[in-house]
């Protein structure tokens, strides 16, 4: 890692490190080509000496990152065969992915909570039983 500030998000299942201006390719998103998508289950945010980690995730922290472009890895192929048997199959396949690029890290700052005032209390005439008000008089 390059920069001092970096982050570390869960993405579609997959845990990925995402620092400005880095290219991420990812398990396929349903976002179009050009358009945004925000990253908001940050698991690990560090800026400098502020570390922060989440239980499960940090809050207040969201990643904007902009899709660039959906393709397929390469072909694997799957052979299955069992022997004297003359059972043989061969099966391949691609798994799509998209490719992203992180453009920033937004971090919230927290405002100072204000102290809560107490609850007022309210005075309500104290309800006597039929007993005790016959043993008053």
């Amino acid at each position: 890692m390059k920069s001092e500030m970096y982050a570390i998000a869960e993405i579609a299942g997959d845990q990925v490190v995402l620092e400005t201006g880095k290219k991420i390719a990812v398990p396929r998103l349903d976002v179009e080509e050009g358009k945004e998508f925000i990253v908001d289950s940050v698991l690990y945010y560090r800026d400098g000496n502020d570390v922060k980690i989440g239980n499960p995730t940090v809050k207040g922290i969201q990643i904007s990152t902009v899709v660039v472009e959906h393709k397929r890895l390469p072909k694997i192929i799957v052979f299955k065969k069992k022997r004297r048997k003359g059972y043989r199959v061969k099966n391949g396949h691609r798994q799509p992915y998209t490719l992203i690029e992180v453009k920033g890290l937004n971090v919230e700052k927290k405002a100072v909570p204000k102290p809560k005032a107490a609850p007022k209390k309210v005075s309500r005439p104290q309800e006597t039983k039929p007993e005790e008000a016959a043993q008053k008089e």
